[in-house]
C-alpha cells in the first residue's frame, strides 16, 4: 500500500509539474519572438488606411476640399494616437500575460518558442501581416453583400412582426 501511495504521489507531482503555468520570462520571450509589437503597429496602420478610405467615400462624389481634408486628417490622427496609446504593448502586455498564463502550460510555451524561433515559425511571423491585410480585404468585400442580406432579413422580420398585430 505504501508503494502505491508513493507511486500515486509521484504521478500527481509529475502531472502538476508538467502543467505548470508559463513563466513571465517565457511569456516575454514569446511576445518578442512573435513580434507582437510589430503586429499591433501593422494593425493600426491598416485601421488608419481603412478610416481614410471610408471617410473619403463618405464625402460623396466630390473630393474633400483642402480644409475638409485637413479636418479629416486631424481627426484620424487623434483617433489613431488614442488607439496607439491604448493598444501599445506596454498597456497590452499584462493582458497578454494573463491570457497566456490561463491558456498555456510552460511545456506548451517552450514548444511555441521553439516553433517561432525556427525558420518556418519566423516565416509565419514575417508573413502574418500580409495574411491579415489580405483577410481584411476579403472581409470588406464580403461585408457589403452581407449587410444587404442582413438588412433584407431584418426588414422581412419587421414586416412579419407588423402583420401579426
Amino acid at each position: 500500500m505504501r508503494r502505491f501511495a508513493a507511486l500515486l504521489t509521484a504521478l500527481l507531482v509529475a502531472g502538476a509539474a508538467s502543467a505548470a503555468p508559463p513563466s513571465e520570462a517565457s511569456i516575454d520571450d514569446l511576445l518578442a519572438a512573435t513580434r507582437v509589437e510589430r503586429l499591433l503597429d501593422s494593425m493600426l496602420t491598416n485601421v488608419e488606411q481603412t478610416m481614410r478610405e471610408s471617410m473619403t467615400r463618405a464625402a460623396g462624389p466630390q473630393p474633400p476640399s483642402a480644409e475638409q481634408r485637413r479636418v479629416i486628417d486631424a481627426g484620424i490622427a487623434k483617433f489613431i494616437a488614442v488607439m496607439r496609446e491604448e493598444l501599445s504593448l506596454a498597456r497590452m502586455r499584462p493582458l497578454y500575460a494573463e491570457i497566456y498564463r490561463d491558456t498555456f502550460t510552460q511545456e506548451e510555451m517552450d514548444g511555441l518558442l521553439a516553433f517561432y524561433r525556427s525558420p518556418i515559425g519566423a516565416a509565419f511571423i514575417e508573413k502574418m501581416p500580409v495574411v491579415l491585410q489580405k483577410s481584411q480585404s476579403v472581409v470588406q468585400t464580403r461585408l457589403g453583400p452581407l449587410m444587404e442580406k442582413m438588412k433584407s432579413a431584418m426588414n422581412q422580420t419587421m414586416e412579419e412582426a407588423r402583420a401579426v398585430r
